[in-house]
């Protein structure tokens, strides 16, 4: 079963439903830790600002059973755009704390010139970095896949860097640290690039 973390903020139908469409559909939406704790997998979405995030996931009971799920079981866990931030110690954003899964802190995107906007939105290509990672197995490429955001991931280690994308300079699309992974896209947006890489999660990693 994949469980996706229902704590207030993030497109959690949109998922479920191409969850259901590439055939994974023992899907629900999870509000109890008794469905994370029967989950064989977990996706932690997100759509917003980070210390709201943090708070609405603290408040909804579901950490303890999700740090259980990931860290004590090893069990697979997926973030997606906030949820991806989330995994990471900290963000400009804000001032809460991350989860701290994986060491990374989120930057605001920052330019010298003007030409670029923040967000940065719309669909854009990555580079695969770490090409025997589960996640990108059987990998359609050039991959693209749509972004909204204003901050990303900078990694303390670059080996947690699954995936690159320029906007200005490198940022990390996408990370990985043992059976945690987060992308900073939107793959229930990405067409057949996400229903790939959704594939990839359900069944390789």
């Amino acid at each position: 079963m994949i469980a996706i973390v229902n704590y207030g903020l993030g497109n959690v139908y949109s998922i479920l439903n191409m969850l259901n469409k590439i055939g994974a559909k023992d899907s629900v939406l999870a509000y109890s830790p008794e469905e994370i704790e029967q989950a064989d997998k977990i996706i932690l979405p997100g759509v917003g600002a980070f210390d709201t995030g943090m708070e609405l996931l603290k408040n909804s009971g579901l950490l303890s059973a999700i740090n259980k799920h990931v860290l004590e079981e090893k069990k697979p866990l997926l973030g997606i755009c906030l949820g991806m931030q989330m995994l990471g110690n900290s963000s400009e954003e804000g001032t809460s704390l991350g989860l701290g899964y994986i060491n990374f802190v989120n930057k605001r995107f920052s330019f010298e010139n003007q030409i670029l906007k923040v967000p940065h939105m719309g669909w854009d290509y990555v580079t695969v970095e770490k090409k025997e990672n589960p996640l990108v197995y059987n990998n359609i490429t050039p991959a693209r896949y749509y972004f909204v955001h204003s901050y990303h991931a900078i990694c303390e280690n670059p080996d947690n860097v699954l995936m690159s994308c320029n906007y200005g300079y490198l940022f990390a699309a996408a990370v990985s640290h043992e059976n945690i992974y987060g992308v900073q896209f939107h793959p229930e947006k990405s067409h057949k690039y996400g229903m790939q890489l959704l594939s990839n999660f359900v069944k390789v990693c």
